[in-house]
């Protein structure tokens, strides 16, 4: 099993291109389901979700052809809406192929999916949309078996805000008969990035990116080209390498346009930033200030950026505390982070973290996919070699991170 090793006390100066969003891409391939015409992606980062994914829909019979850039995806061929156990066990993302399956074979059987161990993430809310739409759904064996010889539109009001739930029903509803209405819809970017793609593709679409869309239900979609968005996450997360690290970045094919949050609490941590139409620069001060916040749906505070600003809060100066909303399992990256000198306090859904002078390099483990960020952030900056197991997990989620850190000055290296 790979691990990470980084030599701490470097700053990380320079400029590196940033990979296509994991969150934005992962809801397109699965739209490639929707047509029988070919559906091209643009900017498709190398991960082992995409991986995963790619994998899932050649089941189906979905024909994946790689091209300059990006990758072709025919739907012509499909025969199996069938997602199994082995295929999506790794990965929670995979009850994406619900939606389109149903919408375009009348039937689907879906294993319930596996991922990052950071609390409930529960199906229900898909369940429950598309039997408004019709659906007949029984849940056995730990398959979610649906039905409809073609769904029709609905309104639909999520009990909670739900990325994923969203997608799925907003894919079923492009053809679905009459008009759909989701409330409480998720309003990220990636949603955004979904509807525009649908659209291209024939789908009748507004209301993406506020609290209420509305889908007209089409008989059938067209092939289309569309590129991936950035990710806002790795961007982000290299905005607090660098400035845990006192560094001086800049990071291309990205956009300030989705970090909003992120970038105002760094520089109220003191950093100076300078936005451009598709590059960010960041300089640090030679120390942060400490800088509370609160995660929540966007265009709060993200919860994928909370371990990141634990990480550049444990070496800064002063006391934050960090308040998650969105997981309730999402703090055991501070168990870790402790490893390496940091105060933290844990008290329920809150986290009070009291800067250090230092931190000390010692061996620590990834426990799901933005913990292992925060902990290489807190390795950049600790004294001496910090040792990061698990790292599969990075794996899912950042495009050849060591390479990139390495370009920006970092001693940091994979092991076996």
């Amino acid at each position: 099993m790979d691990k990470l090793l980084i030599e701490g006390g470097c700053r990380l100066n320079g400029e590196v291109a940033i990979s296509g969003a994991k969150n934005a891409a992962l809801p397109l391939l699965c739209a490639s389901l929707l047509s029988a015409e070919p559906l091209c992606l643009e900017n498709v980062p190398q991960l082992n979700d995409i991986s995963t994914m790619l994998h899932l829909l050649g089941d189906m019979g979905v024909a994946v052809k790689p091209e300059a850039g990006g990758l072709v995806l025919d739907g012509g061929g499909l025969d199996n809406p069938v997602a199994s156990y082995e295929m999506v066990k790794t990965m929670r993302a995979s009850i994406l192929v619900l939606g389109p399956l149903l919408a375009r074979c009348g039937e689907a059987k879906v294993s319930l999916p596996g991922g990052c161990a950071i609390g409930a993430r529960p199906v229900d809310q898909h369940i429950k949309g598309l039997q408004a739409m019709g659906a007949e759904i029984t849940v056995e064996h730990g398959y979610i078996h649906a039905k409809a010889s073609r769904l029709k539109g609905a309104r639909i009001c999520t009990d909670m805000v739900t990325v994923t739930g969203t997608e799925n029903l907003m894919m079923a509803a492009a053809l679905a008969e009459g008009e759909t209405v989701i409330e409480n819809a998720a309003r990220e970017p990636e949603v955004v990035d979904l509807a525009n793609c649908l659209v291209s593709m024939g789908a009748r679409i507004s209301g993406a990116g506020t609290d209420v869309i509305r889908i007209r239900g089409v008989e059938r979609l067209n092939g289309a080209t569309h590129s991936i968005m950035p990710d806002r996450i790795e961007t982000g997360t290299f905005l607090c390498a660098a400035a845990a690290t006192g560094g001086d970045i800049r990071l291309t094919k990205t956009s300030s346009a989705y970090l909003d949050t992120v970038i105002d609490k760094l520089m109220d941590a003191g950093c100076d930033i300078v936005t451009e139409r598709d590059a960010i620069r960041l300089k640090a001060p030679e120390r942060l200030k400490a800088v509370s916040l609160r995660t929540a749906p966007y265009p709060a505070f993200p919860t994928d950026m909370q371990a990141q600003f634990m990480a550049i809060n444990a070496v800064a100066e002063g006391v934050a505390t960090i308040r998650e909303t969105i997981f309730e399992n999402r703090f055991m990256h501070a168990v870790e982070l402790m490893r390496l000198g940091a105060d933290i306090q844990i008290e329920g859904s809150n986290a009070i973290v009291r800067g250090v002078d230092h931190l000390e390099g010692a061996t620590v483990m990834a426990t799901d996919l933005r913990a292992s960020a925060s902990l290489i952030i807190a390795g950049l900056v600790a004294q001496g070699e910090t040792l990061i197991d698990r790292i599969y997990h990075l794996d899912r989620g950042y495009e050849r991170i060591e390479y990139k850190l390495s370009k920006l000055g970092a001693r940091v290296k994979r092991v076996k």
